[in-house]
């Protein structure tokens, strides 16, 4: 079954690793042996499917314990991007809170292990949900992922980062206007196409800026599929996938996390839209005023902005992966069906500027 047909998996559910990932797992053993209590080598790996950035591999050493591997892709890479150290400072910080996360193990600076960076985190056992309309659920499971997943962003965006270690984890303020000007030099760096679209919301955002003073710490990617859910109950057990995390604005992370209810209806692949009259899936109304409960906030104003903002900076990421995919190291074959997604999202983001002004 391809990624796009699948509706969830186990997070055991591996391939064998793809060609352009393999490595020599020997100087892999001898340095877990030196930095991992209670490994019993040998190891067998293979790859997880998804994560389209950095490439991840499951590892089972003899006794069945099971590690998670996590590293940068090969070849040339794009500034600041896939930045393994970051996401294991930030799972590391995070242990303690609110935020359900995997523990993690080491980290290892020394490319000449794996050929890149890597970190090491436990295993999580649980469910991962690709597509947002949770058709293999009932309704009041449906009902309680979202509650759950809802739940887990607004704790997210309640930790005193100072406090756990993260005040240094990125700059207090600015955070969108950083954001616009990221994603476009990103854009122009990875650029295949002429996208009209892209160009009109380069000039748009920097225009249209709201105040950019609130700052927590943001996720960057929050979205179902980069949640753990436990087996035995519709609860959120893990926030995988840190890698794009910083300081910065609460509402960037929560309009990237409704981008379901806005996506193309033209568009496919493992990222999808959502039917909201789905039995058991909140309304988007009801959805932010469950964030804005849990959070303690009140009404949200320019709540396009943030939608918009959120599809240009995805179709910049996008575009990467694309670019990634013609030069032979993205870590899915699928990063070349990409071609058209970013198009198609920069054409939603300017619909929305033109309805909503």
């Amino acid at each position: 079954m391809s990624t796009a047909e699948r509706t969830f998996s186990r997070t055991d559910q591996v391939v064998p690793v793809l060609e352009q990932h393999r490595f020599d797992t020997a100087p892999l053993v001898a340095w877990m042996s030196d930095n991992i209590d209670g490994l019993a080598g040998p190891i067998e790996m293979a790859q997880f499917q998804g994560g389209m950035s950095n490439p991840t591999f499951l590892i089972t050493d003899a006794s069945g314990r099971r590690y998670v591997l996590r590293k940068k892709p090969p070849g040339e890479l794009l500034p600041s991007a896939h930045a393994v150290d970051r996401e294991h400072r930030i799972t590391s910080a995070l242990t303690d809170t609110p935020v359900p996360v995997v523990r993690t193990l080491a980290l290892c600076e020394d490319t000449s292990i794996v050929g890149t960076e890597f970190f090491l985190m436990d295993h999580a056992d649980g469910r991962v949900f690709h597509d947002p309309s949770l058709p293999d659920l009932p309704e009041s499971e449906r009902a309680a992922v979202y509650g759950s997943m809802i739940q887990t962003l607004a704790a997210l965006h309640q930790v005193e980062f100072a406090a756990v270690g993260l005040g240094d984890y990125g700059r207090v303020g600015g955070y969108m206007g950083r954001q616009v000007a990221r994603w476009s030099k990103q854009y122009e760096a990875s650029k295949t196409d002429e996208l009209a679209e892209m160009d009109r919301l380069m000039i748009w955002l920097p225009e249209n800026m709201p105040n950019d003073s609130e700052t927590t710490v943001v996720h960057g990617d929050f979205r179902l599929e980069n949640l753990i859910v436990a087996h035995d109950e519709p609860k959120v057990i893990a926030v995988l996938d840190w890698e794009l995390s910083t300081l910065g604005h609460p509402l960037s992370d929560l309009a990237y996390n409704c981008l379901p209810y806005h996506w193309p209806e033209e568009s496919f692949g493992d990222m999808r839209g959502l039917d909201p009259s789905t039995p058991g899936i909140p309304s988007e109304e009801d959805y932010i005023a469950a964030y804005c409960r849990h959070a303690g906030r009140g009404k949200i104003e320019n709540w396009t902005f943030y939608l918009v903002l959120s599809l240009f900076r995805l179709a910049a990421i996008i575009q990467g992966v694309y670019f990634r995919g013609l030069q032979g190291n993205a870590s899915s074959p699928e990063a070349l069906l990409r071609r058209d997604l970013a198009r198609q999202l920069s054409i939603r983001a300017w619909e929305l500027v033109e309805r909503n002004g």
